[in-house]
């Protein structure tokens, strides 16, 4: 797969890792290391770009048409950088190898359209019942049984990190197979070695939070209700329909660990229609943020299918569709603090996204896919 030497900008990345807290002088060496990997020429000056743009904006530029001056905000910039916690110095690390060579192999891995749109819940769910709405699509999620052998035990609605990473993981599988059969017990130890865990047990160990999750997803039902042409669809989309475990019954309740996970016919069918290329290497890198997760594959699927003018997403939007879970007298602070720290680490490792924070809410511009089309 080729990659778009033209959709990196050297400059934007090297502003991107200021605002991430990196020194000047070393956000200028790294963005430049990243240009020379993709055999590109220096960058023209920070102030003559500026110049230029400048330039053109008053000649009547194309997207300064669009977008009214006063609408847009200023670079952020960070008067006394603050000493950068280990996890950004590898987000920003990962960031450059991404920029400087496309995912190769096994670093593709894919998510389904519908999961990049209404994502599963951040945090753990009081009950057996969660909704989640975005314009015209909504997202019901109920938790159901699984048989242990004995009798059905109730299993919690998935939330997390870990259902989503462990999605992506069976979705790729399933499409490089061309199988609706994942073999997860055979793998397992394989899975959490990619992610950087352990493999330990016990109570909480990896072992177990795994083989939770992956019950919480075999028995939940999925419900997608959307509106079309006038009219109103729901959608029954249950990912997995059959859930074949070993019984260990050492002890009170008899766990399951699980073998093989079916998806279901119309999971299958339209993930082979409508899966999204992700890189694994941004994906895991984002695995301490469920909401870092969600807006990456959101703009994973919707960058690229931008045509013309920029799409405007309002705060109210974003929240409506992010911001669920941030409740009361200061959500709409909170949730955007949380969205503006989030996408900031998203950007670090989809640095060809065009995003930018304008008044309002957030300006999406037509960028180039994390995984590059094929010549």
């Amino acid at each position: 797969m080729a990659m778009d030497k033209s959709s990196f900008d050297e400059i934007s990345f090297r502003d991107q890792l200021i605002a991430g807290g990196i020194e000047p002088s070393s956000a200028s060496k790294t963005a430049r290391k990243t240009a020379e990997a993709r055999g590109l020429a220096p960058a023209v000056p920070v102030a003559k770009k500026r110049a230029v743009a400048k330039a053109k904006a008053l000649e009547g530029d194309l997207f300064a048409e669009q977008i009214a001056p006063q609408e847009v905000l200023p670079a952020l910039s960070v008067a006394t950088p603050k000493p950068i916690r280990l996890l950004d110095e590898r987000i920003i690390k990962t960031g450059a190898a991404i920029a400087a060579a496309p995912p190769r192999g096994e670093e593709m891995q894919f998510m389904h359209a519908i999961m990049c749109q209404v994502g599963l819940p951040r945090s753990k769910v009081e009950g057996t019942e969660f909704e989640r709405k975005c314009g015209g699509a909504a997202l019901s999620i109920g938790a159901g049984k699984l048989w242990d052998g004995e009798k059905f035990v109730q299993q919690p609605i998935p939330y997390g990190t870990l259902p989503r990473l462990m999605l992506a993981w069976m979705n790729t599988y399933a499409v490089r197979e061309s199988s609706p059969q994942i073999p997860v017990g055979d793998s397992a130890s394989q899975f959490l070695r990619m992610l950087g865990k352990d493999t330990s047990g016990g109570k909480k160990g990896t072992f177990t939070m795994f083989r939770k999750q992956v019950q919480a997803l075999s028995a939940c039902r999925m419900t997608l209700g959307f509106n079309a042409d006038g009219k109103a669809y729901t959608y029954e989309g249950k990912p997995i329909k059959q859930f074949e475990a070993w019984l260990q019954a050492t002890d009170e309740q008899r766990p399951l660990w699980p073998g093989v996970v079916t998806f279901s016919d119309d999971y299958y069918t339209t993930l082979k229609k409508h899966a999204v290329p992700i890189d694994v290497r941004a994906f895991s890198m984002l695995k301490g943020s469920a909401l870092s997760m969600d807006i990456y594959t959101f703009l994973a699927d919707r960058l690229h299918r931008i045509t013309g003018r920029p799409v405007m997403l309002y705060w109210a939007n974003l929240r409506e569709q992010f911001g669920q879970e941030y409740q009361g007298l200061n959500a709409d602070k909170d949730f955007k603090k949380k969205f503006l720290r989030a996408l900031r680490d998203v950007l670090q490792v989809y640095p060809f996204a065009k995003v930018k924070q304008v008044t309002g809410g957030c300006l999406l511009m037509a960028s180039p896919p994390p995984i590059p089309y094929k010549p």
